[in-house]
């Protein structure tokens, strides 16, 4: 990566793939794309682990490690973790990669259904399998936006499915960043771009429209080497007809980082 100008839209973890981008000789140009916003209502959180007393979920799906413990912060704040932890243990759990595992086994949980790599719906689908979902509730712990895909499917074979929203994705609230890396697109002045969430396409997508240069950036990033953390981002990409260069595999920033770094040396 020696010199070589690596755009990074990644929030939460911006500065952390920053500096391991530097550590590998290439030059870090952070354009944070994404905003995660709190978006938890303790009291519906309170009303629907009391329901569950009287109507157990038969499957609980837990989808991001950040959304799990902030589930669990509110119940503990609420005096439930317990009652919510009796619940699971008579439910079918499913965790959707190592981070919800990660943050459910430091809670206790018994992890019924792990998803396969690459982690997407389909295989939290395929986790599910065949069990019988015909008239049961099924809790789904949602990340920044709705899984439709996944509500639909649950929906399709019978289940009443309940979203629990823990946060939701936005903007940042300095867009700027964004604005000057589309100018250093146009420029041909980066060498990679590296997604790492299928919403911060969307998002940059959204900020070239304000500024009247969608056609300008998907030729830019056409032009340039576009790295995709995974099969749920290169989707997202493919939708606004931009063509992946490297997707990771597995879905993680380490390889992410080390597919880039044998395609710019």
């Amino acid at each position: 990566m020696r010199g070589k100008r690596i755009a990074i839209l990644e929030a939460r973890l911006g500065e952390q793939l920053a500096g391991l981008v530097a550590a590998r000789g290439g030059i870090p140009v952070h354009a944070p794309a994404l905003a995660e916003v709190p978006d938890l209502d303790a009291g519906a959180i309170a009303e629907l682990v009391r329901s569950l007393e009287a109507r157990p979920a038969a499957l609980v799906i837990f989808q991001t490690g950040v959304g799990t413990r902030a589930l669990f912060n509110a119940t503990d704040g609420l005096g439930l973790t317990p009652g919510f932890l009796a619940m699971l243990a008579k439910s079918t759990v499913v965790a959707r990669g190592p981070k919800p595992t990660a943050a459910l086994r430091s809670r206790g949980v018994r992890i019924d259904r792990p998803a396969a790599e690459p982690y997407t719906t389909h295989e939290v689908l395929a986790a599910i399998g065949e069990l019988p979902l015909g008239g049961s509730r099924v809790i789904v712990q949602r990340y920044g936006a709705a899984n439709a895909e996944l509500d639909q499917a649950l929906a399709a074979r019978g289940a009443e499915v309940v979203e629990i929203p823990t946060y939701r994705w936005s903007l940042p609230a300095d867009t700027k960043p964004l604005a000057d890396l589309i100018g250093a697109l146009e420029r041909r002045e980066i060498d990679a771009v590296a997604f790492t969430n299928a919403e911060q396409a969307r998002n940059l997508f959204l900020i070239s429209r304000e500024l009247k240069k969608e056609q300008a950036l998907r030729a830019a990033l056409n032009a340039t080497l576009v790295a995709s953390i995974g099969p749920v981002a290169s989707a997202a990409l493919r939708e606004v007809k931009v063509t992946v260069g490297v997707e990771a595999s597995p879905p993680k920033l380490g390889a992410l980082l080390t597919a880039l770094e044998k395609l710019l040396s």
